[in-house]
């Protein structure tokens, strides 16, 4: 009986350690980033009593498995509650992804061999003190601290790793000496990129960074698979989760024309105010011969001002508001949008669903490469809006005119993807938003999903909340929008996971009704 009950102590203790494989999918997916499981963690735990019940009992199981006093069976049971807790708890976080399954890349497994050593480690030191089972379980149940303990062993491995494909890329710069343009922003970064593409195309051989290559490592990757001999300007989208990060890209990348598109509250949770957001985005101005600047945001004003007393850099001004701008991009009454060169109409042209203020930061760095007036004009129409960023469309069996924004959403964007709802349907047609809200808001982020689903009753007619993570904010946003005069918002419903959302949209829609889809969430959120 005794070795049969040992059995079952080893099965346990192999068993709670599988809670493990849905952590590392957590860190895969927020790139393998040290701090961001805690993050995860908490809004899983938050919304959550029987989540947080769960971790309590397997806290308690694994210090139990510990004591070597305990009878076997207790002993056991205590294993086997640890083995539970770490599987079942979160609830709903599952060990295979919808929107991100695991991939066994060879970065996973180096994680993998030091989370696999670290228990072992642990295991180890149990069998000192005679409670290896213990052990075992116990750390099984803190995998997520394990997982987190690896990323931060690994992170410096990584980089000296990465560090060989960054020199390749340089030395490749080095060769091909194309003009680099440097664009980041807190949004807009990705649909700015491909609005100079489409201007540049014609005169230049461009290479514009793909998808949102715009790390060291996606950077490096963009250079070494795709750069040619024959490139002529490199458009470069560069992001960033923390100070240094933009100065170490532009240290090796050294964009000629240096593109600020926005500034805003995302990754506000990172980086925790809007000047040091701002302190971080200007890191790319460092080698810059020419800095375009939208000052529609009063701290990039403030920047540009600062710029220009500095005289070193030539300083362009872009806006989608001020006509005294050096370039300036405005809607018209009848809906065209009218491009202005330093006051003076330079065109104007239908473009539904373009970005005013991206489109005049990619004009703006056209006519500093020296494109022609006339070429920028004509190539106004080849301009098309990025994939999934307010994307319109109709679906082919229902005939619902469907919006598609579910990339990256932010206060600004999400604000001007309500002006498009609202722009729509009409003769009776339902208008219907389904978002599971903004994130890495930082302390905003209740107020600005607040916001954001208050503004959105006075639009839609019905509204879908996806998931947990921004729940309370947006009901309560959307019931207080939905009591003001003028309110459209008939019904206000929730959903478990986008599958549910889209089910009901499918299945409640039809042709003349109209859906925005805002934002989209992995689903290693709750």
């Amino acid at each position: 009986m005794s070795s049969a009950l040992d059995v079952l102590a080893v099965v346990f203790a192999l068993v709670s350690w599988v809670g493990a494989v849905r952590w590392l999918r957590v860190a895969q997916r927020e790139h393998y980033l040290p701090g961001r499981l805690w993050v995860i963690g908490r809004l899983w735990l938050r919304d959550s009593p029987a989540s947080v019940v769960i971790e309590i009992v397997g806290f308690f199981g694994a210090v139990s498995a510990l004591a070597p006093h305990l009878p076997h069976i207790p002993h056991l049971l205590a294993g086997a509650a640890a083995a539970a807790a770490s599987i079942v708890a979160p609830l709903g976080l599952g060990l295979r992804g919808r929107t991100g399954p695991l991939a066994l890349t060879w970065r996973l497994r180096r994680v993998l061999a030091v989370v696999v050593a670290l228990d072992l480690v642990v295991t180890a030191l149990g069998l000192v003190v005679g409670a290896p089972y213990g052990a075992a379980v116990l750390a099984g149940w803190a995998s997520p601290l394990l997982v987190e303990l690896a990323l931060r062993i690994t992170a410096p491995i990584e980089r000296r790793l990465m560090q060989r494909y960054v020199d390749e890329a340089a030395s490749m710069l080095r060769r091909v000496r194309p003009r680099v343009v440097g664009i980041t922003g807190s949004f807009g970064k990705t649909t700015t990129k491909g609005y100079v593409g489409a201007l540049l195309e014609g005169t230049y051989r461009t290479l514009v960074t793909p998808a949102s290559y715009n790390n060291r490592g996606g950077l490096a990757r963009a250079i070494n698979e795709h750069m040619t001999s024959d490139v002529e300007v490199f458009v470069a989208e560069m992001g960033m989760f923390g100070p240094g990060e933009i100065a170490e890209l532009v240290s090796w990348t050294r964009p000629e024309i240096s593109v600020i598109t926005a500034i805003g509250p995302v990754h506000l949770e990172r980086l925790g105010s809007e000047a040091a957001i701002v302190r971080a985005k200007l890191e790319i101005v460092e080698t810059a011969r020419v800095v375009v600047l939208n000052v529609d945001y009063p701290r990039l004003a403030l920047a540009a001002n600062a710029l220009e007393q500095e005289g070193s850099r030539r300083v362009v001004r872009v806006s989608a508001v001020h006509l005294e701008a050096d370039v300036a991009v405005k809607p018209n009454d009848e809906g065209e949008l009218v491009i202005y060169r330093s006051g003076r109409k330079l065109a104007r042209a239908s473009l539904p669903d373009v970005v005013p203020g991206n489109l005049a930061c990619a004009v703006a760095v056209a006519l500093e490469l020296g494109v022609d007036p006339e070429d920028i004009v004509e190539r106004l129409g080849r301009i098309k809006p990025a994939p999934n960023r307010l994307v319109t469309g109709v679906a082919p069996t229902s005939g619902v005119e469907v919006l598609d924004d579910t990339y990256n959403s932010n206060p600004v964007g999400a604000r001007r993807a309500l002006d498009a709802l609202a722009a729509r349907g009409g003769n009776g047609g339902r208008r219907v938003l389904v978002t599971p809200g903004m994130i890495e808001l930082g302390h905003r982020q209740y107020l600005e999903n607040f916001k954001f689903a208050k503004a959105a009753a006075q639009v839609a007619t019905h509204i879908v909340v996806v998931g947990r993570t921004n729940r309370r904010a947006l009901e309560a946003g959307a019931e207080e929008g939905g009591q003001e005069s003028g309110a459209t918002l008939q019904e206000l419903r929730w959903a478990p996971s986008r599958e549910r959302a889209v089910a009901w949209v499918r299945e409640t829609l039809e042709s003349g009704d109209v859906v925005l889809y805002e934002n989209d969430l992995p689903d290693h959120y709750p």
